[in-house]
């Protein structure tokens, strides 16, 4: 492995571009080395990319996604080491194979040399080593990135059906679109987020080449928008009935009553329930790595897929998403003491 490695020639690569979806984590076939992605797998792709005269495009997403990538059409070709059985052949169109493995069981060898590594040695393996420190800034980076914008349009989509709703409830107003509001919370609510994601990339966006993070934002954000949704009518609802009748009889009209007296006094009531949805969202994002998006999880698989351990990666990712959270909530709670001062006086 590593000893003949296959070099790319120069030759004019106007013939487009070859997209590959793979899994980076099967040694020696596709694996990360220095920030890129090689291996058997991916020097095959190379020759090929060289014989077509075109640029060579390499997704990593989950080993499940594959297939489904290639099918949508977002991948070309799929190359992951993948072992050719009866039943998948009858699904998708296989190479001829080109190699022959064997199976091993892998044991404990308290006696081997990596049992005497030490803690400290550990950490500058999964994250000094080959900057491997990158992939968590990276995935970082990405991970609030999504869960802002997710959140924001979570707010405002959710408010929005909150209203129609609530106007709906209150005037039997507006029955079309509270039907379709009504059916895109029951959709929304009642299907998991993965296959939300995996819907929206690889069936909706199937023919668009489109950016992973805007993706990702959309899906989140949809996913949001139900639950904050009905998070913001049941404020709406806390609110006492007589709070809108005294705005109304101040002259005041119905969009005025509702911004100045009612959804002021239910964004304290739902503030914490807010609070709760903007930590799922956080954590819901660890599902982007489907896709191939490099968000927080997904870069500790990556780590853990070369160093082959698994305590120090997972450890790292979770006190990461632990810390967040507990920033989150400090500062909810010094909102509610301040809204809380604020009543008093």
């Amino acid at each position: 492995m590593g000893t003949k490695p296959y070099n790319e020639k120069n030759v004019d690569r106007k013939n487009g571009t070859l997209v590959v979806a793979t899994n980076a984590q099967f040694k020696p076939y596709e694996y990360y080395e220095d920030g890129k992605i090689v291996g058997i797998d991916m020097d095959m792709m190379r020759a090929i990319c060289d014989k077509l005269g075109m640029e060579l495009k390499i997704e990593d997403i989950e080993f499940d996604s594959i297939i489904t990538s290639v099918q949508s059409g977002k991948a070309d070709v799929g190359a992951a080491g993948m072992s050719v059985t009866e039943d998948r052949k009858k699904n998708v169109d296989f190479s001829n194979f080109y190699a022959e493995t064997r199976q091993v069981i892998v044991v404990r060898n308290t006696e081997s040399g990596a049992a005497g590594i030490s803690f400290f040695e550990k950490l500058q393996q999964n994250f000094v080593d080959s900057s491997r420190w990158s992939y968590i800034v990276t995935g970082l980076g990405n991970t609030l990135l999504i869960t802002l914008f997710a959140i924001i349009i979570g707010i405002v989509l959710g408010a929005l059906i909150a209203i129609v709703r609530t106007i709906h409830d209150q005037n039997h107003k507006l029955k079309i679109l509270n039907f379709i509001c009504k059916l895109y919370l029951t959709i929304i609510r009642g299907t998991p987020a993965m296959i939300q994601l995996l819907i929206i990339y690889y069936v909706i966006f199937a023919s668009v080449n489109i950016d992973k993070i805007l993706v990702a934002v959309v899906a989140f954000g949809l996913n949001s928008a139900a639950y904050v949704a009905e998070v913001i009518r049941s404020g709406i609802n806390s609110v006492d009935k007589g709070q809108f009748e005294a705005g109304r009889s101040l002259g005041l009209t119905y969009k005025q009553t509702m911004l100045s007296i009612i959804l002021p006094q239910a964004f304290k009531n739902i503030l914490p329930a807010l609070c709760n949805e903007c930590i799922s969202l956080l954590k819901e994002t660890a599902i982007s790595g489907y896709i191939g998006l490099t968000d927080l999880t997904k870069a500790g698989d990556i780590i853990r897929s070369q160093t082959f351990e698994a305590f120090i990666p997972l450890i790292a990712v979770a006190l990461i998403y632990l810390v967040i959270v507990m920033i989150l909530t400090a500062g909810v709670n010094k909102l509610e003491r301040k809204l809380k001062n604020d009543n008093a006086r």
